[in-house]
């Protein structure tokens, strides 16, 4: 996919996922819109996948794990619309039986979903054990991974950072959605990160910044970037800047919209910045 056919997908996921969690008054919306970028980058343009059949294995393909899974909404859209499983199954989205759980599930069998995931702090444990059976497989392909940057105030995240650069877990690109909001406000007033750059560098790993993490032509530039810098011996992370709620006028740039779903007054005026490009589902 070309730059401009990619950017008319992003404004597509971003109406399924401000309709998702409209539909049924819950989700995290800002998050998801934030993301939109990344996500439709990786599985439209950057990503060796084989969406059907779905391997769990994932043998001989890049694989993806969110960590931050709260964000399901902006998940659900880019699989579906990535052939995963039927655009039309978004409309269960956190409904009673759904395989579209509030956080991604492994029980239901939703193609694409290859560990459970919302509790913060496990991804990259995950991410990392999936990459080291990679190289024990002699599977040349990569493993990403996507965590907030509110999860970095979780231990576990560290503990798995200084595990995977000791093991040489070069096969391994980590996204950090570094726009400095989670749920209760600014990451700097609930628990100050600091210099975050520093600190994934001190424990071992490549570091490469990406300050404009809403631009999708930056966005296919710095997951190359990310591949050059891997396979060198050292776990590559990439802290992603982006702004939460990007895309919505009365939704960027605020933690407000972490986990509160638009009303009918709202969606209508979100979904008039957003031009319907692909068709609703």
């Amino acid at each position: 996919m070309e730059i401009q056919a990619l950017e008319q997908l992003a404004t597509q996921v971003r109406r399924d996922i401000l309709r998702m969690t409209h539909a049924v008054q819950s989700g995290h919306p800002g998050g998801s819109l934030g993301c939109t970028e990344l996500l439709v980058a990786l599985y439209q343009k950057m990503m060796h996948h084989t969406p059907r059949p779905f391997s769990m294995d994932g043998k001989g393909e890049d694989l993806f794990f969110l960590s931050n899974g709260h964000i399901s909404p902006v998940w659900y859209s880019v699989l579906a619309r990535s052939g995963y499983f039927e655009v039309s199954e978004l409309n269960s989205f956190r409904k009673i039986n759904s395989r579209l759980q509030g956080h991604p599930a492994t029980e239901e069998g939703l193609e694409g979903i290859r560990i459970a995931s919302g509790s913060l702090g496990q991804g990259l444990s995950v991410a990392i054990g999936a990459a080291l059976a990679k190289k024990l497989n002699q599977d040349a392909r990569w493993v990403y991974v996507l965590m907030g940057d509110g999860e970095m105030q979780e231990g576990q995240i560290w503990e798995a950072a200084m595990f995977g650069a000791h093991n040489q877990v070069d096969n391994l690109i980590a996204f950090v959605d570094y726009n400095g909001r989670q749920i209760d406000g600014d990451t700097k007033d609930v628990l100050d990160l600091g210099d975050l750059k520093a600190k994934w560098e001190a424990f071992g790993w490549q570091v490469h910044s990406c300050q404009t993490g809403n631009d999708m032509a930056c966005v296919v530039e710095c997951i190359k970037k990310a591949q050059d810098l891997s396979k060198k011996g050292k776990p590559v992370v990439v802290l992603l800047e982006t702004e939460m709620g990007y895309g919505v006028d009365f939704m960027v740039g605020t933690h407000k919209w972490h986990g509160v779903a638009p009303n009918d007054e709202q969606l209508a005026r979100a979904l008039a910045q957003l031009p319907e490009t692909l068709g609703d589902y």
